[in-house]
């Protein structure tokens, strides 16, 4: 894991990020490590609602596909500002419905968005090419392509990043 949190940073250093963003749980052990990497706060969004947490907060609404249920996404006003400029890292991306709700708070909040990194995207579906529309920097260190009797098959190696990405 810290492999890749460092793979994360290193691609997304020298961008200005001020904070990693993810939602809970299956993604924040590689945001956790990529933001220990690039020396900046984690925020994660919770998908359950807090008894201590309820007011004050920006939210969206996320489809899981793989549980056939709308989350409400939710991160205290506290956490993130029109200061920020923000690194989304989640651990898939396959219809980007998680990415999209964590840039609809990113956008209430007033913040920019640095990038997007996942550790495995299913390239054959629909979020990749969601967040490349948008111009915004997408790195996926592992890319499907598809499955064939069975096996996984994966992307070539250069489909793997986007090429907005660019150091300042």
């Amino acid at each position: 894991m810290q492999n890749i949190g460092e793979a994360f940073a290193d691609r997304f250093d020298g961008l200005g990020i001020t904070k990693v963003l993810t939602v809970e749980s299956s993604g924040i052990a590689p945001a956790m490590m990529t933001a220990l990497s690039l020396q900046v706060p984690l925020v994660f969004a919770r998908k359950h609602k807090s008894l201590t947490l309820t007011d004050n907060l920006y939210t969206a609404t996320v489809y899981s596909f793989t549980k056939q249920v709308d989350n409400q996404i939710s991160i205290s006003r506290d956490f993130l500002s029109a200061d920020d400029h923000v690194l989304i890292i989640d651990d898939f991306l396959a219809n980007g419905q998680a990415v999209n709700g964590l840039l609809e708070i990113i956008h209430q909040a007033g913040a920019t968005v640095g990038g997007v990194g996942v550790v495995i995207e299913k390239r054959f579906q629909r979020g990749h090419a969601l967040i490349e529309e948008q111009g915004i920097p997408l790195l996926a260190l592992a890319s499907i392509s598809g499955f064939e009797q069975g096996h996984v098959i994966f992307a070539e190696t250069e489909d793997k990043e986007s090429t907005n990405v660019e150091k300042g």
